[in-house]
């Protein structure tokens, strides 16, 4: 390799591997300073083009972070001169100029660029934004995944997604969503919704897998590692990246060797990830010792109680949705601790809490899954079947469609009367 493609080659690498670990701080201080979604992420773009052919003339600066910043203050600077007004010009132009001299300085000190990400999360995940927009646009800005990828992480066009982007840009400058961190009396509802966007992305890749480009249950994890880094010691925090780790753990063993969902009772728990599970134990620890219980440290707990030892711990998991339903009083909680309670033992009672939930769950598949199963422990076979097929009908991946009809196809076979564990009701299986 001549000497010239070898720089090339190095920046390239440095390039992506800035865009990948920096680039939702330099945004976010753009954002902190611009007041502009769009135009702190064409100036980093602008820069970033820069970058490409000044690195590979001149080399790699000291602090490749601090120079992005600078150039990228200043295309924003270029970009304001042609697109505005005189007066826009003027009003715009003061604050950046103001800080020029200072971003020159930052050029060669990258722990000079202040860290911005947590009010950008927040703005992200605004309740005034609409959540499937929250999730795409945290992807873009905190993730940098492009239009493309999270088009296709979600099943839509790129240019139905272009358009969502640009619509949540737009909502954040007209409705004037303050680029802040919520203060103590919104912090909780506020951090719930983060949150709830974070686990909705991992729940979106550990049901996909890494098929669609970007494994997006590793993108949550790297996203609730930031806030967890960005807001220690927040309990809630801890719970969630617990319950993905937990979870996470265990894709390994998740789909057999045909492609279909396994319970999680029959995993091979050899496969399952001891390290990720240690990390996640010594989190759920952490958090529930601070005395500030919340949804997500019990949800974490009760990843915890199946990961640890042999077998699931059903008495402990029973008893902690029991705790998790004063948080979440809602038919899917009703679904997970019946389940947990036939597996603690009480069959009879659990069938009669999943009766008295067929007209809120009769959409959700893993309700006629989880019917099925104990319909077939209760020896009612005809109830089973009927409910396999319309967990079938409802399956949302072919790997869990497989895993019913097998389920299915055992029905008759007496010698399978000894029963098995249910399908876990949050995937059917893994």
């Amino acid at each position: 390799m001549t000497q010239a493609a070898s720089g090339a080659l190095a920046v390239t690498k440095a390039i992506t591997r800035l865009a990948r670990e920096d680039r939702g701080r330099l945004l976010s201080a753009l954002i902190a300073k611009l007041g502009d979604f769009s135009l702190a992420e064409e100036a980093l773009q602008d820069a970033m083009v820069s970058a490409v052919e000044h690195w590979g003339r001149s080399g790699i600066p000291a602090s490749p972070q601090g120079w992005l910043l600078s150039v990228a203050n200043r295309k924003a600077i270029d970009r304001i001169r042609k697109g505005r007004t005189q007066a826009r010009i003027a009003r715009d132009l003061v604050p950046l100029l103001d800080d020029e001299a200072r971003e020159d300085n930052r050029e060669n000190d990258r722990d000079m660029i202040p860290d911005e990400r947590l009010r950008l999360i927040f703005t992200c995940c605004h309740p005034a934004i609409e959540q499937k927009s929250q999730v795409a646009l945290t992807l873009r800005t905190l993730g940098g995944l492009s239009t493309c990828e999270i088009a296709r992480a979600f099943l839509d066009q790129e240019a139905t997604m272009g358009q969502r982007l640009s619509r949540a840009k737009a909502k954040i400058a007209a409705a004037r969503i303050p680029f802040a961190v919520p203060d103590s009396g919104e912090w909780q509802e506020r951090l719930n919704a983060v949150l709830c966007v974070i686990y909705l992305i991992f729940n979106a890749g550990y049901t996909a897998g890494p098929t669609h480009g970007r494994d997006l249950a590793d993108e949550a994890i790297w996203l609730a590692r930031i806030l967890n880094r960005l807001r220690p010691g927040d309990p809630e925090i801890e719970g969630c990246l617990a319950l993905m780790l937990l979870t996470d753990a265990r894709r390994a063993a998740r789909l057999s060797e045909a492609g279909a969902t396994v319970a999680l009772a029959e995993q091979d728990r050899t496969r399952w990830n001891r390290g990720m599970i240690g990390e996640g134990v010594a989190l759920v620890e952490t958090a529930l010792a601070r005395g500030r219980p919340g949804p997500y440290q019990i949800k974490a707990a009760i990843a915890a109680c199946h990961c640890e030892g042999d077998h699931s711990d059903w008495l402990q998991i029973a008893a902690l949705y029991g705790v998790l339903a004063t948080y979440e009083p809602t038919p899917i909680v009703r679904l997970n601790a019946a389940v947990a309670r036939a597996e603690a033992g009480a069959l009879a009672a659990a069938i009669a809490e999943l009766d008295a939930l067929e007209d809120d769950l009769d959409a959700y598949q893993p309700f006629h899954a989880a019917r099925a199963e104990l319909a077939r422990r209760a020896g009612n076979m005809d109830a089973a079947r009927h409910a396999y097929r319309r967990a079938v009908e409802l399956a949302p991946s072919p790997a869990d469609a497989a895993f019913l009809e097998g389920r299915l196809d055992t029905l008759h076979q007496k010698e399978k009367a000894e029963p098995s564990a249910p399908p876990h009701p949050s995937f059917t299986g893994g």
